[in-house]
């Protein structure tokens, strides 16, 4: 039995893993030049000179070391999540109803952690508290907007049922 949908929804959360793998293995290999950027929002150096924020700088070297390490994890939680979640639901196309639910909890598991890194991490604490919006140099809210709005999208049509199967719950 074909299934369109169902193949849609693996083939995004195998494709949201693969771009997580891609994003851990850039950081891995690139260490240096993304714990600046780490480094930099953190310690506050490229905003506005004379902001009221500045207090909330953090410049121990230690606590960036742990963010970034703490966000290496995390795409690696993301990228590890939605490929075996994607090769779990490609495995389940065919499978009832209950069965291929089941195997939606490592999409939505992997699209979480992804709203997670780049609208809570980039946005919301990168951004506004640590006021990256203001550098020209440091700045990756323009890059981690789409990917948060990309993510909530795409749980959404995680959730969403082929016609059929809801025709008959």
């Amino acid at each position: 039995m074909k299934r369109p949908l169902r193949l849609l929804q693996a083939f995004t959360v195998f494709a949201a893993g693969l771009y997580g793998l891609f994003v851990l293995m850039g950081n891995l290999m690139d260490y240096d030049s993304n714990y600046q950027f780490v480094k930099h929002v953190l310690s506050m150096d490229t905003t506005f000179e004379g902001n009221a924020l500045m207090w909330r700088a953090i410049t121990e070297p230690w606590v960036w070391t742990v963010g970034y390490i703490g966000i290496i994890v995390a795409e690696a939680a993301f990228a590890v999540c939605g490929i075996v979640g994607g090769i779990k639901l490609f495995l389940a196309r065919n499978a009832e109803a209950a069965t291929f639910n089941r195997a939606r909890r490592l999409g939505y598991v992997t699209y979480g952690i992804g709203f997670l890194i780049w609208f809570i991490g980039f946005i919301v604490i990168g951004s506004e508290w640590f006021a990256m919006w203001q550098s020209s140099i440091w700045n990756g809210k323009d890059t981690a907007m789409p990917l948060a709005i990309l993510w909530a999208a795409f749980a959404v049509l995680l959730s969403q049922n082929d016609p059929d199967e809801a025709a008959t719950e």
